[in-house]
């Protein structure tokens, strides 16, 4: 048997600024992460919270109303699953600074990712936000408040000014928000202690991290998504964190949405990999060095970047995961125990994924979701730039001319018609399948990013077709001419 888990506590990443998952899904799904061993979620609502007030412009579309959220929490609780809210305050705010009420208090005037730091606007801006979080939330023991990737720092005007003084720096900057916003969180809301993601604090000095203060504020969360985890310098950055003060560390890991910003189908094998290391790392340094282990599943890279893997495709991959951080490895019994949980016959993780069929929540989903990404555009390719009628006698030069042998017609109309209608027949069903799990707004933007590019193409090729069809030249050379003999 596999030998148990270092990792005490085990968070699922819900990343909701894109393909939010509507709450009747959450509610199948929610008991299967339990299964699978997870105890916590980590819920990142950016603009699906309800804001109100002067915040209300940041909600999307189809936000999650109050009630729906206090149902999420009481679903969560149901599963035993511990929540903890994340609101980015310091980067990665795209959702409030594209907004032109917030624009002023972006760190560069042209760029939404970051918040200025200079601006008391600022900071009563995030305040603001984490208060109406928590009066939602008023049970947990985490906030996590972002912090990573603050892109820009240092390059606004007032920075470029505020870092001239000697005794100012970059790592000042950084760590002088964090201090404010961890602050407010720990004085106006006792008993939450703030997380912050890691990445930011890497490079910052032992000795300054210590006397900033910071360590006795917040928990920072080590992140590394890789396949090739260098678990040494993770061993190492654990030490140093814990010699500058930091009473307790976290890991996180990534089952999905990390391989790629517009990946469709999660790379089992790497993620599996990933774990792995995590728990190298977690069995080379002090026990309990790092208390829990968030595995994160991004849905954007960015507010306006493409949509990954959605959530339902990436499920078999954070079977295995969760799996292989509660087994303390993927041995084959516990290849064996997530077919199970799954319903599937056979998890293969050495393919992007497997295309059999299972029985967990959203499989029908994954199922679809997996046929055309794998072959859609490789069967439109192979018609379009592979099929020797069409590449010999349907050229973009005939195209273009409309121009085509009337018997090439019967060649090549039959086998695109087909293929469009399979493929348009597979749409309406995968169309089917999303709309009990997604709002109308993630089904357009899944099919027009993933789908539609394939089909334009097979019907532009039947247009074409028609209309050359329509003309019927002679049956001669593109290059014929009248007034020549042979």
């Amino acid at each position: 048997m596999s030998s148990p888990t270092p990792f005490k506590m085990r968070f699922v990443h819900l990343d909701l600024k894109g393909a939010p998952p509507k709450v009747s899904y959450l509610s199948e799904v929610f008991p299967l992460f339990h299964a699978l061993g997870a105890n916590g979620l980590l819920i990142e609502y950016e603009d699906m919270f309800p804001y109100e007030g002067h915040l209300r412009l940041l909600r999307a579309k189809h936000a999650y109303s109050p009630s729906e959220v206090t149902e999420i929490l009481h679903l969560a609780r149901l599963s035993e699953l511990e929540v903890i809210p994340l609101v980015q305050t310091f980067g990665h705010m795209e959702f409030v600074l594209k907004h032109a009420a917030f624009a002023h208090l972006r760190e560069v005037a042209l760029f939404p990712n970051t918040l200025n730091p200079h601006e008391a606007e600022s900071l009563a801006l995030v305040q603001a936000m984490i208060d109406q979080i928590l009066e939602l939330h008023r049970d947990v023991r985490w906030l996590h408040i972002g912090c990573d990737e603050v892109y820009y720092l240092g390059e606004g005007e007032t920075s470029k000014q505020w870092l001239q003084q000697e005794q100012n720096s970059h790592a000042k900057l950084c760590l002088s928000h964090m201090q404010a916003v961890a602050s407010h969180v720990l004085t106006q809301h006792p008993g939450v202690t703030p997380l912050v993601w890691d990445d930011m604090l890497r490079d910052i000095p032992q000795e300054q991290l210590k006397a900033s203060g910071v360590p006795q504020l917040v928990e920072p969360v080590l992140w590394d998504y890789g396949a090739d985890l260098d678990v040494h310098g993770k061993v190492l950055l654990v030490g140093k964190y814990r010699e500058c003060g930091f009473q307790r560390l976290w890991a996180a890991s990534a089952f999905k949405g990390a391989t790629g910003a517009s990946q469709a189908l999660p790379p089992v094998e790497h993620h599996i990999r990933n774990h792995e290391l995590w728990l190298q790392v977690a069995g080379s340094g002090p026990r309990d060095a790092l208390q829990g282990i968030i595995l994160t599943g991004w849905q954007r890279y960015d507010h306006f970047s493409v949509l990954c893997e959605l959530l339902p495709v990436g499920i078999p991959s954070l079977a295995a995961c969760l799996q292989s951080l509660v087994h303390g490895g993927f041995a084959e019994d516990v290849r064996l125990r997530a077919e199970r949980f799954l319903g599937v016959s056979s998890l293969e993780i050495a393919d992007t994924v497997s295309e059999g069929a299972g029985s967990f929540p959203g499989s029908d989903i994954h199922a679809l979701v997996t046929q055309i990404s794998l072959h859609l555009r490789s069967s439109v390719d192979t018609l379009l730039e592979r099929n020797r009628y069409v590449t010999g006698w349907f050229s973009p030069y005939h195209r273009r001319r409309k121009l085509v042998h009337p018997v090439m017609i019967q060649h090549i109309q039959p086998e695109a018609l087909s293929l469009l209608s399979r493929w348009n027949n597979l749409v309406q069903q995968l169309e089917a399948a999303l709309q009990p799990a997604f709002y109308p707004d993630t089904i357009e933007e899944w099919l027009e990013e993933n789908v539609l590019p394939s089909l334009q193409r097979l019907q532009d090729l039947l247009q074409d077709l028609g209309e050359a069809a329509a003309r019927q030249p002679p049956p001669t050379s593109p290059g014929w001419d009248t007034g020549q003999n042979p």
